[in-house]
């Protein structure tokens, strides 16, 4: 059987956050209000953490993009009382949206930080739900999400090309 993987060239990082712009378009991830991000509410399938070395005039800076490390023993997988959450045998932790009763255990026990409570309903403005990718499910809220490596991209593919 085989498995997924991401590779990440982070010498090729710039930090310009397509990726982080690409995720939140392609599943959906709605816009936290001024309110929500204040409460640090706001969700992000990939961080971008950024790195400053030395002093000007002589600075570097690193870029490290981060999204679902798809662990091999997912902590977040083991934690679920509903199973909500569990590794698929292609090896991509993936997640039964409406199985979600919304404990949070499996924030807590995420070692990377990038799974997300969904405190609001999630809403769009108006100019950008044309846009929305109807082959991803719908969150609702008081469940928790994470990114799924786009497993909706992955079986769309498999199906048009009879893997």
């Amino acid at each position: 059987m085989y498995r997924w993987g991401m590779v990440i060239d982070l010498d090729r990082c710039t930090g310009c956050q397509a990726c982080v712009v690409a995720c939140r378009q392609e599943n959906n991830i709605p816009f936290a209000g001024e309110k929500e991000a204040r409460l640090g509410r706001g969700k992000f399938w990939m961080n971008l953490i950024t790195e400053v070395k030395g002093n000007y005039p002589d600075v570097e800076m690193h870029f490290i993009p981060i999204p679902c490390m798809q662990c091999d023993h997912p902590p977040c997988t083991t934690v679920c009382p509903v199973e909500a959450t569990y590794k698929n045998p292609e090896g991509i932790v993936a997640q039964v949206y409406p199985r979600c009763i919304g404990v949070r255990m499996c924030i807590s026990n995420c070692p990377y930080t990038v799974r997300y409570f969904n405190w609001y309903a999630p809403s769009w403005p108006e100019e950008y739900k044309r846009g929305r990718n109807p082959d991803v499910y719908k969150r609702r809220k008081g469940i928790t999400e994470k990114c799924n490596f786009c497993l909706h991209r992955i079986r769309k593919a498999k199906e048009n090309t009879k893997l």
